[in-house]
């Protein structure tokens, strides 16, 4: 099954339902399940902006599957979108309007039991068994 890895404490934030988009600069034409990899890297800034969800911020591991759905090109009619869905979570996306990326559109989203692995960059494959 195909993997991205995600810092904290967006990958969290994703997992519990906060977080519908995921932000790249390289779109995707991957539709399907994908694990969602909790990376050792950490935002802090962020990390200080959610704590009032206290939420546990695992790194080092998959914690969660979900479905991609889309991949739209960030503007101004998607920040406006991302805006409206939720500033505080979106905000360093809205906040940039020189960036220029993608969304990943992440639907069906599961916990699942964490499992221990490094991560990699881009999408990478595991041999998952629900």
């Amino acid at each position: 099954m195909k993997v991205i890895t995600i810092k904290q404490p967006w990958a969290t934030l994703i997992a519990k339902g906060y977080k519908e988009y995921e932000f790249r600069t390289w779109k995707t034409k991957y539709r399907g399940e994908i694990l969602i990899h909790a990376g050792k890297g950490i935002d802090k800034k962020a990390l200080e902006r959610f704590k009032h969800l206290n939420l546990d911020y695992p790194t080092g591991q998959i914690i969660a599957k979900a479905t991609i759905t889309d991949c739209i090109k960030i503007d101004d009619q998607a920040r406006w979108m991302l805006k409206k869905k939720n500033e505080l979570v979106y905000r360093s996306i809205i906040k940039h309007k020189d960036w220029d990326g993608y969304g990943f559109k992440l639907e069906n989203v599961q916990k699942i039991d964490p499992i221990k692995i490094n991560g990699k960059l881009s999408l990478w494959d595991y041999d998952y068994k629900d």
